[in-house]
């Protein structure tokens, strides 16, 4: 059967199906903090840095959610926006694609741009571990600038109007990269702050004012617009970590953050 195999396991997290369920159990626990999410922005790092901060981004979405996870992940080779149609591998079993949505969706399909890149298949042990009977959508996103990310987003909600899916949004994102951690905490929380009423706009302005290094702004752009428009109406920071708060090293970090849109 065709299917993505697993490119990161035992880096970005264990290859081994106990160790990996042992620590996604250790990340969702107190991880409830009430909130029914339309989406969410969560990192891509590897577990160790920001799993803790991933986790607090999917406990906000109930664990009996058995419907349609629309993934959008940022392209870090530069390949076009694209979908993928076949099952995902995870240590804990496969995440099946929503075919049919797929479908609907009208965009390339490529598999070969997704053999690769890290920035979906770190969620999918996320969606395999908690929400067991949901279906994928994964959407590699090349084009991130703003006009991109309105026609996609609206490529989307007319999908969702074709198929009358039950769905939730992730935006895999990490924040500022290889900066102070100072610079990192000011930046970021800056242009997360434009997300606190989901002004698009206005965090693609904060973006380019200060130069932040947010490598997935197109997919949060995207979820911020598609839950918007079926009646979103703020962003929620849930957490913000950074790799410094792991290694200790304050002097080149990675941002992370936690964001329910509701």
């Amino acid at each position: 059967m065709d299917m993505r195999p697993c490119s990161v396991a035992g880096m970005f997290y264990p290859a081994e199906p106990r160790h990996l369920e042992q620590l996604l159990e250790s990340f969702f626990q107190k991880r409830a903090p009430g909130i029914d999410a339309r989406g969410i922005v969560s990192p891509h790092a590897g577990y160790v840095y920001s799993g803790e901060t991933a986790a607090c981004a999917f406990s906000t979405i109930p664990p009996d959610f058995d419907g349609t996870f629309l993934v959008f992940g940022p392209s870090h080779r530069g390949y076009m926006t694209c979908a993928s149609a076949v099952p995902w591998e995870t240590p804990l079993g496969l995440v099946d694609v929503d075919t049919e949505f797929v479908d609907a969706l009208d965009i390339a399909i490529d598999e070969l741009s997704h053999r690769s890149e890290h920035s979906i298949e770190v969620q999918m042990p996320f969606i395999k571990y908690r929400f067991p009977r949901a279906r994928v959508v994964p959407v590699l996103v090349g084009d991130q600038r703003y006009e991109a990310a309105t026609a996609l987003a609206g490529k989307v909600l007319k999908a969702i109007e074709r198929t009358g899916r039950n769905v939730r949004f992730v935006a895999s994102s990490d924040f500022s990269h290889y900066v102070p951690d100072a610079t990192a905490r000011q930046h970021d929380l800056y242009a997360i702050e434009a997300l606190g009423t989901l002004d698009v706009p206005e965090f693609y302005r904060r973006l380019q004012e200060t130069g932040a290094t947010v490598c997935g702004y197109g997919p949060i752009a995207t979820m911020s617009i598609a839950c918007r428009s079926l009646g979103a109406t703020q962003g929620k920071l849930l957490r913000y970590t950074t790799s410094g708060d792991v290694t200790e090293d304050l002097d080149q970090v990675v941002g992370y953050a936690a964001i329910a849109v509701v």
